[in-house]
C-alpha cells in the first residue's frame, strides 16, 4: 500500500438501529494502511469534501436520500463507499449506476460477504471447473440473536447471500419465488431460477438468539456442479469466542470488511474495475424486490435478465 487516500465518512444510519458507520467501515478505514480519516464539521457533503480534500466518502446517509448522497459524492469528484442498500428502490440505483459511469469514478456496494476468503476461493474454484457445469446452490445466511430489522431480514439481509451466489455463479437470475419462513418477519426462503438451467435456494434471516451477543450463525454454500459438490463455510477462517456475556465470532486474519477495503483501494489506485460496482447492487436488489413482491402475491415473480 503506497498511497494513503483521504477518507470521509458521511453519515450514520441504516435499517432500524444500524450503525455500519460507527461499528464497521470506521475502525476498518482506521486499521488499513491503505486508507486515513478525515473529519469534518460542515452539514454539507460537498462542502466537507471540498474543505478535507477527500478522496472517497464512505455513504452512510439514511436510506431514503443513501443514493442522492452517492451521487452528490460521485459528481464531487469523490470514489465511493456506499453502506448497503445502496439505494431503497431500482430508480435509485439506476441514478446511482449511471453517474458512476458519466464520472468513470469507483463506487462499491459494501457487499462484503462476496469478498470473504472462502468465497473467493470457492469462486476461483468454480472458474476453473472443479466441479463441472454447476447446476443448484444451497445457501444458509442466518444470524443469531441482536435487534430485528422493523422493515424485515429479508431487507436488511437478502442482499448480501444472494450477491454471493450471483458472484459465485455468474448467472442472472429469470424468476423469483419466496415463502415466509416459520415467523415471517424474521426468515424467508428464496427459490431462484438462473440462466441456463440454474437453481438456487437462499433461506435468510434472524433467529432468536442472544441479544446480547448477536453473531453470525449459519453462512454455508452448497455447490452441485456436473462433475461433483463444493461445500462452503463462508463464516471462516474464523472462531467462536465464548464469554459471559455470550458468544461472538473473531476472525482470524482479514475480515471481510478489510478484504473488501483493500479491494476498493486496488481498484481506485490501479484504475482496474472493481470486483462489485453498482450494477451487482442493482442486480441483488431486483432479486430481493421480487422476493417481496412474490411473498405479497403468493407467487412465482418473473425477471428478465437483459434489464440486469
Amino acid at each position: 500500500m503506497n498511497e494513503a487516500l483521504r477518507t470521509l465518512p458521511w453519515g450514520s444510519g441504516g435499517l432500524g438501529t444500524q450503525d455500519h458507520q460507527r461499528d464497521m467501515y470506521l475502525p476498518a478505514f482506521r486499521d488499513h494502511p491503505g486508507f486515513t480519516v478525515v473529519e469534518t464539521a460542515a452539514g454539507d457533503l460537498t462542502a466537507a469534501i471540498a474543505e478535507t480534500g477527500a478522496q472517497v466518502v464512505c455513504v452512510c446517509a439514511p436510506p431514503g436520500e443513501r443514493a442522492d448522497r452517492i451521487v452528490e459524492a460521485l459528481r464531487a469528484g469523490c470514489h465511493v463507499l456506499a453502506d448497503k442498500p445502496m439505494a431503497l428502490d431500482l430508480d435509485g440505483a439506476g441514478r446511482v449506476a449511471a453517474a458512476a459511469r458519466e464520472t468513470g469514478l469507483v463506487c462499491m456496494p459494501a457487499h462484503h460477504h462476496r469478498f470473504g476468503a472462502a468465497v473467493q476461493a470457492a469462486r476461483a474454484a468454480l472458474a476453473a471447473g472443479r466441479i463441472g457445469l454447476p447446476w443448484n446452490v444451497q445457501a444458509d445466511f442466518l444470524v443469531d440473536g441482536g435487534d430485528p430489522c422493523p422493515q424485515g431480514e429479508l431487507v436488511n439481509f437478502g442482499l448480501y447471500p444472494v450477491d454471493v451466489v450471483l458472484a459465485l455463479t455468474g448467472q442472472a437470475v429469470e424468476r423469483v419465488h419466496a415463502l415466509p419462513g416459520r415467523d415471517p418477519a424474521r426468515s424467508t426462503l428464496l427459490l431462484l431460477d438462473h440462466e441456463h438451467g440454474l437453481t438456487s435456494t437462499i433461506t435468510v434471516g434472524r433467529l432468536h438468539g442472544t441479544a446480547g451477543a448477536p453473531g453470525m450463525a449459519l453462512h454455508r454454500y452448497r455447490i452441485s456442479g456436473s462433475g461433483g459438490v463444493m461445500d462452503v463455510d463462508a463464516a471462516r477462517p474464523g472462531a467462536a469466542v465464548r464469554t459471559a456475556s455470550g458468544t461472538r465470532s473473531v476472525w482470524h486474519g482479514p475480515s471481510t470488511v478489510t478484504r473488501m477495503l483493500t479491494a476498493l483501494h486496488t481498484a481506485i489506485v490501479t484504475g482496474r474495475p472493481p470486483e462489485a460496482g453498482p450494477g451487482d447492487a442493482l442486480a441483488a436488489l431486483r432479486v430481493t424486490g421480487a422476493a417481496a413482491r412474490s411473498l405479497t402475491l403468493g407467487t412465482p415473480v418473473p425477471l428478465d435478465p437483459s434489464e440486469a
